[in-house]
């Protein structure tokens, strides 16, 4: 189960975070998803101890916790997308194509003329889809 997406900009700022789960968590996940971006950095500014190789944009999985996995994905325009999910056994194809969907969202929701760039999307579209991927993670390997 997904408890957590975010997008953060490329300058580390967070741009959209929704917890889905209760209100005491949802600082405990944000913290998650802050340390993990050191993770992001090491992989990206260090790519042949990862073994990633420089033009993928899925990152796999950044880390483990007791209770958590942590996923990253990096645009072209090296803004990162994190998801915390309660899952221990994620199949990479499904996490990919959560990040395919995602990125397709997010395209969407910074194509809006009115959205200014670099700032926190606030859009009820694009919290709308991305309620609605959540949803659907892991009961289908198409979009």
């Amino acid at each position: 189960m997904i408890v957590c997406v975010a997008v953060v900009g490329h300058q580390n700022n967070p741009l959209y975070i929704q917890s889905f789960t209760d209100a005491d968590d949802a600082l405990k996940l944000h913290h998650i998803v802050h340390c993990s971006l050191d993770v992001v950095d090491e992989r990206v500014n260090n790519p042949k101890k990862s073994g990633a190789t420089l033009n993928e944009t899925f990152l796999g999985l950044l880390y483990p916790t007791e209770n958590y996995k942590v996923y990253g994905y990096l645009t072209n325009t090296k803004v990162k997308f994190i998801l915390v999910t309660t899952d221990m056994d994620v199949k990479d194809a499904d996490v990919r194509n959560f990040f395919r969907r995602f990125h397709a969202g997010y395209v969407d929701a910074i194509s809006n003329p009115f959205h200014e760039p670099g700032k926190k999307i606030t859009s009820k579209t694009f919290a709308e889809k991305v309620s609605t991927i959540v949803k659907s993670f892991g009961f289908s390997s198409t979009g």
